[in-house]
């Protein structure tokens, strides 16, 4: 038998190109079917924006004070992503008022979810609650909501915000990752050996996992 497969996706909430990944591995895995059963993804906590304030940045502002990228370099990105998500199933919803969020909140509860065996679907309900409603992911009734949207607890979900829990295991998970070498997101890394980055097509990530799967991927270099 195949032993069971496991993935860390790193990633952030913040981060469109990680919905994009996350469709396309979905996707990948879809394509090799039966022989992918069992496989355990597990979201590692990235923040992006650590010292984002609550109340946000505008998007467009942000990408030209953090990459020097002007207005129309920042708005063809922006269609290029929501183009590559519209491929995959995704609306991303951008406007001229999208802002970037502050998102250490949301992996607290990505943590949370993980506990509860939920982890995928509020992944899943925070990026449609960041990126196609348009939603501030450092707001506590937004955050609840998307928890329910994953099938969780609200009250609970809301319990674990007001109470800073597992803020310490979430800190501990960024400065493990970060350790190893993460420094961009998404960052999906199979089995502890192979790393595949970026919102890569779902042809990518198959060709790996029936690679992996097979016994004939190539170690990784180090």
């Amino acid at each position: 038998m195949t032993a069971p497969l496991r993935i860390d996706f790193v990633s952030d909430v913040a981060c469109p190109w990680c919905v994009v990944g996350l469709r396309s591995l979905q996707k990948a895995l879809d394509a090799v079917g039966e022989k992918a059963a069992g496989v355990e993804i597990h979201f590692q906590p990235f923040e992006l924006n650590p010292d984002m304030a609550p109340e946000g940045e505008n998007t467009t502002e942000h990408v030209a004070r953090k990459y020097g990228s002007d207005a129309a370099r920042s708005a063809a990105a922006r269609n290029a992503i929501s183009e590559s998500g519209a491929a995959l199933g995704f609306d991303f919803n951008y406007t001229s008022e999208s802002r970037i969020w502050n998102t250490f909140d949301a992996h607290r509860l990505l943590h949370w979810a993980g506990i509860e065996g939920r982890q995928l679907e509020m992944k899943e309900a925070l990026f449609a609650a960041n990126f196609t409603q348009q939603k501030s992911t450092s707001d506590h009734d937004v955050l609840v909501g998307a928890a329910e949207a994953a099938g969780l607890d609200g009250a609970k979900a809301r319990e674990v915000l007001t109470s800073g829990a597992y803020t310490v295991e979430v800190r501990a998970e960024e400065a493990l990752w970060r350790n190893r070498g993460i420094n961009a997101v998404p960052s999906v890394i199979f089995n502890g050996r192979w790393m595949i980055q970026g919102g890569q097509p779902p042809r990518v990530f198959e060709q790996a996992i029936r690679q992996i799967l097979d016994g004939t991927a190539a170690e990784a270099r180090t």
